[in-house]
């Protein structure tokens, strides 16, 4: 795989957010390969929580906004319930490093797990590369 198109989930586009992925104001998505890192575009989180925590509709409706992009992970700190959801979507991908710039150091340094783990599909589960 020649790249992989990442989602953060980041306010500012500096830092992740310390909320849930999918409560983010913004997803800012960039192309990654080993070789590099290329910003592509912040799109507006537009989604709402209708039946309360983990959502099922939100779920659907950040995969929607996602897809469109051509995401195939998403990184952030923190993941809720509608993880469950989502993983079977996209490789949902969690570290402890605060600033986007290193997450998305760490999707290099882990680019070829983080493409194995998209390459099962459905079947995939998450990764806990949270580690400083």
């Amino acid at each position: 795989m020649e790249k992989l198109r990442v989602a953060t989930a980041s306010d500012d586009g500096e830092n992740f957010v310390d909320r849930h992925f999918g409560d983010a104001e913004f997803f800012h998505v960039y192309d990654v390969s080993p070789e590099g890192i290329e910003f592509i575009l912040a799109v507006e989180n537009k989604t709402e929580e209708e039946e309360g925590h983990a959502d099922p509709k939100k779920a659907k409706g950040i995969v929607g906004i996602l897809k469109k992009q051509g995401v195939q992970v998403g990184l952030t700190r923190a993941f809720g319930p509608n993880i469950k959801r989502i993983k079977s979507k996209i490789v949902c991908v969690l570290t402890a490093r605060k600033a986007v710039s290193d997450g998305l150091e760490l999707i290099q340094e882990n680019y070829d797990t983080v493409v194995a783990e998209w390459d099962k599909g459905e079947d995939r589960h998450f990764l806990n590369l949270k580690r400083e």
